[in-house]
């Protein structure tokens, strides 16, 4: 998905003629903390919550109390994945979308982008997941399909974790299965780590079952 697919159109921006009361006022209305600024239809920067705080003239306008704004922002084409990229790294809430000859468009928020991500095909359908933890170069995404699919499954989705610090990272695959048995200890022969799993286990159905049956007996 493009920058441009995910504007949330119910986040208006603000201009710079509106009052920091405005601004915090539109900020617990829409459930951010920060908010795009417009100056004659031009983006001049974001305005965050704790910026206005830190003002004690709160009925003043943005350009009288902020000569300057900080500039962050996604372009239209960026991939969703640059646009989650660029909130992390700016640790906003809110981020605005400019084109490419940088035209203010729109914004999106991390609760707008959560949910559109979780409403993905391979979020919602039906499945395992499985942790890996291994060495950075030991990682093959091939090998660990082919693991995978030679269980009659597949993979549905997956992502790296990695820290700086480490020479290890996470691998978490997420399979079209429910039940991870097999799939696990065939992982296991070839001596993959696993972190976690989630899964509807085949044992926990059998002590589910077991555990109910007791108690019909107990209270019969």
């Amino acid at each position: 998905m493009r920058a441009i697919e995910l504007i949330a159109g119910e986040i208006p921006p603000l201009t710079h003629n509106d009052s920091a009361q405005k601004a915090l006022n539109w900020m617990e209305e829409f459930k951010v903390s920060h908010l795009p600024v417009l100056k004659n239809g031009n983006f001049v920067g974001v305005i965050s919550e704790t910026d206005l705080l830190d003002k004690m003239e709160l009925d003043k306008t943005l350009d009288v109390l902020f000569q300057h704004l900080p500039r962050p922002y996604a372009v239209e084409t960026d991939h969703i994945y640059q646009v989650l990229s660029k909130i992390a790294e700016f640790k906003l809430s809110l981020i605005p979308i400019l084109s490419n000859s940088e035209k203010y468009i729109g914004c999106t928020s991390v609760h707008h982008l959560l949910t559109l991500i979780a409403n993905t095909g391979s979020i919602k359908e039906n499945g395992g997941i499985i942790v890996l933890e291994m060495a950075k170069n030991d990682y093959s995404l091939s090998q660990i399909a082919q693991i995978v699919e030679s269980n009659d499954a597949k993979i549905l989705s997956s992502y790296i974790m990695s820290s700086p610090d480490s020479m290890n990272i996470e691998v978490t695959i997420k399979v079209n299965q429910i039940e991870l048995d097999r799939v696990i200890r065939t992982f296991q022969r070839y001596d993959y780590h696993i972190k976690a799993s989630f899964q509807k286990s085949s044992l926990e159905e059998d002590l589910k079952f077991r555990y109910e049956a007791l108690m019909n007996y107990l209270n019969f």
